[in-house]
């Protein structure tokens, strides 16, 4: 493997300054509860939890300070947009401890993340990931006049399969509070995928910030180790692009071989691929030209199976992202007499 072992022996971990007391304070349990309440206020549970607010809060103050707090279950659920994902859902105080930590684990390690991973972060997000994408292109491809190859590969059941233990060794070797790791163990532990001590829950806050977190360790070996200047990670998909062909393909095994060993992960094998820009690669949902993007085919086709007069607005503002005047035409004709 490119550059040897693990990352510590290299990079300094910087450590959070924020203590425990902070974060399960009243005042940002409130601060969380106002965060947490957007979009949620005709919910029944969280109308329930709302009735006697403050007793609440003090409740779970206290809970926490004393170390009594126990994590709850999950009810769970399917959904299939754009593919059958099982979601689990935590109860209302559950969610507002997540809420209470993610506020200040979040603008912390977000100061961390290599500027090539843009899930579920502030100002970065799927179109800014695709500007990126673009960015890189131009630039090694030299505004189009060498031929660039890209590398794409995607891990298979990201969330099932994150190790408990590897993550909280990661948030150890920045968080020296014992008292924070008590609570994140709480958390982490409230949750198992496929064996005990596996998976994180599909719908939990914490849950999109505890990934990035894990991931950042492979994202730091692709910037720095690899050294590959042109990557960019969503997720569980990421990509690196190159004029050379064989650098990309003998990029693959490292990549596996450090996620496998490291992270105790697996690249799905049937999803590594190396293209040109010029045959249109499928990425974060479009199909990617030198000149223009398109979106993919099952996603136009469930566009126009699912649009409706509330999800309208959102529809058309994913295609001003990309060449979509045809089904802009045929959204325009389902909705006849709407200026759209």
């Amino acid at each position: 493997m490119r550059g040897g072992g693990g990352l510590k022996e290299v990079f300094f971990k910087i450590k959070l300054v924020h203590n425990f007391e902070e974060i399960v304070s009243v005042e940002n349990l409130l601060e969380a509860w106002g965060e947490f309440l957007k979009g949620k206020k005709q919910k029944t549970d969280v109308q329930q939890f709302k009735l006697n607010l403050m007793d609440n809060i003090f409740s779970l103050h206290i809970d926490l300070i004393n170390h009594t707090y126990k994590h709850g279950g999950y009810q769970a659920f399917n959904i299939c947009d754009p593919k059958p994902r099982n979601i689990h859902k935590a109860g209302v105080c559950d969610r507002l401890v997540h809420h209470s930590v993610y506020r200040i684990l979040y603008p912390f390690f977000d100061r961390t993340f290599v500027d090539g991973s843009f899930s579920c972060r502030k100002n970065k997000g799927t179109h800014a990931a695709i500007e990126k994408f673009y960015q890189y292109f131009y630039q090694v491809s030299q505004n189009n006049t060498r031929t660039c190859y890209c590398l794409k590969m995607d891990i298979r059941k990201f969330f099932a399969n994150i190790d408990h233990e590897i993550l909280l060794k990661i948030l150890k070797q920045h968080i020296d509070d014992q008292k924070i790791i008590w609570l994140l163990e709480n958390i982490i532990a409230s949750f198992s995928s496929k064996e005990k001590g596996v998976g994180l829950p599909l719908g939990n806050l914490t849950s999109q910030l505890f990934v990035n977190i894990y991931m950042s360790e492979f994202d730091q070996f692709a910037k720095h180790w690899l050294k590959e200047k042109y990557y960019i990670r969503y997720a569980d998909d990421f990509v690196i692009l190159s004029r050379n062909y064989q650098h990309l393909a003998k990029t693959v095994y490292p990549v596996q071989s450090y996620l496998k060993k490291i992270m105790k992960l697996e690249v799905h094998p049937d999803k590594i691929s190396i293209e040109t820009f010029a045959s249109g690669l499928d990425f974060l949902g479009y199909v990617n030209f030198p000149d223009h993007r398109i979106l993919r085919t099952r996603t136009k086709r469930r566009m126009l199976k699912r649009i409706n007069y509330r999800n309208l607005a959102s529809y058309l503002g994913l295609l001003k992202h990309c060449n979509g005047c045809n089904i802009r035409e045929a959204i325009s004709c389902s909705y006849e007499g709407r200026e759209i």
